[in-house]
């Protein structure tokens, strides 16, 4: 795992808190909401890639 990945988290994360703040202040709640669970999404599936290729390499290690 790489210090890339986590930064890439860890901006994805600030720019959906600014866009849920600036969305919830301006009156749109839905917006924010959906907002904030496109950003928890797209981060899961960057997070399900990468166990996907831990578990790969640990089959190779192990031969199965």
């Amino acid at each position: 795992m790489d210090v890339d990945f986590i930064f890439k988290i860890a901006a994805i994360g600030i720019v959906v808190a600014v866009l849920n703040q600036l969305l919830t202040r301006s009156g749109r709640e839905e917006q924010a909401l959906l907002t904030t669970l496109a950003g928890l999404i797209v981060v899961m599936l960057m997070v399900i890639k990468m166990i996907g290729e831990l578990f790969s390499q640990i089959k190779s290690v192990f031969g199965l």
